[in-house]
C-alpha cells in the first residue's frame, strides 16, 4: 500500500482548514462544499508580469492545490481589466490601440503563469466582455434606489447602505484619503458624498465607448469585478481574493454595490495578499520598482522562483532583495538532489506535516521549512514539494 494517503482520506482524517478572513478581522475556519467558488483580481494588461502579481496568483494557486488535495473542486475566476484609465494611458502614450496593448500583455502574463505552473483558471474573463452584464447590473443598483446619475456619469451611493466599510473596516478619512490616491477623485462636484463612486462615466473622445440609457461611456473600475463575478460564480461566492492594496478601495466597494443589486452577502470569505517591497516602497508598475517574472526566467529555474515566493508568509509584507533567489535556487538543488537519491523513500511525515502547515493559515513558510526538516533526514519530498507547486519528479500538473 502507498504511503501517500488519498484525497478523500486526507480530508477525512485533516482537521478544518483555517484562513484570515480580512473583514472578519481574524483566523476563522474555511469549510465550503465540495465545489469551491474562488474570485482573484486580475491584472490590468499594460505591462510584463512582475513579482508582486507573481506572489498574488501563487498565493492562490498553493490555497487551491491544497483545496483540492482536500477533495474539493474549486472553480477560481481571474479577470482580466481590459479597459480602465492606466490601461488607456498607456495606449495613449505608445500610439496603439487598447486592446492590443491588452491581448500582448495578457500573452505575457499567460506564459508567466504558465512557466510558475500556476493552476489554469476555472474562466477567465475580460472587462469588454460584460459590458451588457454591467449595464444590466447598472440598472438593478439604480432600480432598488442605490445610485444616481449626475453630470453624466452614474454613481453609486454609499449613504444608501449601513455596510459600507464592512470589509476594510477604515475610518472616512482614511477611505476619503485612499480614494484620492488611487483615482477615486473624491472632489469630483457631481458626487453627493466624497466616497460615492462611478458605475458608468462618459468616455474621452480617444476612448472606447459603449451605448447605454445614461450616454455613451464606459464602466467604472469596481463594477467590472462585481459584474464578472456575478455572471460567472453566483450571488455569494466562497472567497475573493487579491492584493491587499485593493481591499479600499476596489473590495470595500465591489461588496457594497453587488450587495445592493441582489441583496444578499457577496462574499463569504475575503483573503488578501500582502504587498512586495522594493526600495522600501510597494512593488508597483506606477513607481517602476519592479522585478519581472520574465527575466528572472531566463536565470532561474521557474520552481527557484516560486520558493522564493512561498518562503514569505502570504500575510507578511517583504522586501525583493539579491539573495532571495540564489538562496531558493540551492534549496531547489538540496530537494531535487534528496528526493532523485536512488533507494530515496517518499516521505509521508514530510507530506502531512506540510498539509497540517497549509490548514494552518497557509503557512507556506512552515511548509517549506518541513520539507527542508526531511530531506536533511535523507527523505524524498516529492509528494510534499508538489503541494506547493514544485515538480521534483515527473512532469508538472496544472
Amino acid at each position: 500500500m502507498s504511503d501517500i494517503t488519498t484525497a478523500a482520506q486526507a480530508a477525512e482524517s485533516a482537521g478544518p482548514m483555517r484562513l484570515y478572513d480580512t473583514a472578519r478581522r481574524e483566523i476563522v475556519p474555511f469549510t465550503p462544499g465540495p465545489i469551491v467558488t474562488m474570485y482573484t483580481c486580475g491584472i490590468t494588461p499594460y505591462d510584463a508580469t512582475h513579482l508582486g502579481h507573481a506572489a498574488t496568483y501563487v498565493t492562490y494557486d498553493v490555497l487551491q492545490r491544497r483545496l483540492r488535495d482536500l477533495g474539493h473542486e474549486t472553480r477560481c475566476v481571474r479577470n482580466v481589466t481590459d479597459v480602465d484609465d492606466d490601461l488607456l494611458r498607456k495606449a495613449r502614450e505608445l500610439g496603439v490601440h487598447y486592446l492590443d496593448l491588452a491581448a500582448a500583455e495578457t500573452a505575457r502574463f499567460d506564459a508567466d503563469m504558465d512557466a510558475l505552473n500556476v493552476v489554469e483558471c476555472w474562466s477567465e474573463p475580460r472587462a469588454t466582455s460584460a459590458i451588457a452584464d454591467i449595464r444590466g447590473f447598472i440598472g438593478m443598483v439604480l432600480d432598488r434606489g442605490h445610485a444616481y446619475v449626475s453630470g453624466g456619469s452614474v454613481y453609486f451611493d454609499v449613504s444608501t447602505v449601513d455596510t459600507f466599510g464592512q470589509v476594510s473596516h477604515y475610518s472616512r478619512d482614511e477611505m476619503i484619503e485612499l480614494a484620492r490616491q488611487h483615482g477615486g477623485n473624491p472632489d469630483d462636484p457631481n458626487k453627493r458624498d466624497p466616497l460615492d463612486f462611478v458605475l458608468w462615466q462618459p468616455s474621452a473622445s480617444d476612448e472606447p465607448a459603449w451605448e447605454s440609457l445614461w450616454g455613451p461611456g464606459r464602466p467604472g473600475w469596481h463594477i467590472e469585478c462585481s459584474a464578472l463575478a456575478l455572471r460567472e460564480l453566483d450571488t455569494t461566492i466562497d472567497l475573493h481574493g487579491g492584493g491587499s492594496d485593493l481591499i479600499f478601495p476596489h473590495h470595500e466597494c465591489e461588496a457594497a454595490q453587488s450587495e445592493a443589486a441582489t441583496g444578499v452577502p457577496f462574499v463569504r470569505h475575503w483573503m488578501h495578499q500582502a504587498m512586495v517591497r522594493m526600495d522600501g516602497e510597494k512593488m508597483s508598475k506606477s513607481l517602476g520598482n519592479l522585478v519581472f517574472i520574465s527575466e528572472l526566467r531566463k536565470t532561474y529555474d521557474t520552481r527557484a522562483i516560486r520558493l522564493g515566493i512561498v518562503i514569505h508568509h502570504y500575510r507578511d509584507s517583504w522586501s525583493w532583495d539579491d539573495d532571495i533567489m540564489p538562496a531558493a535556487a540551492e534549496r531547489l538543488d538540496r530537494w531535487l538532489a534528496t528526493t532523485t537519491a536512488p533507494g530515496a523513500a517518499d516521505s509521508r511525515s514530510a507530506l502531512d506535516a506540510v498539509r497540517a502547515c497549509l490548514d494552518d493559515d497557509l503557512d507556506t513558510p512552515g511548509a517549506v521549512a518541513a520539507i527542508d526538516a526531511a530531506v536533511a533526514r535523507g527523505e524524498g519530498v516529492a509528494s510534499a514539494a508538489a503541494l506547493l507547486g514544485v515538480f521534483l519528479v515527473g512532469a508538472p500538473t496544472r
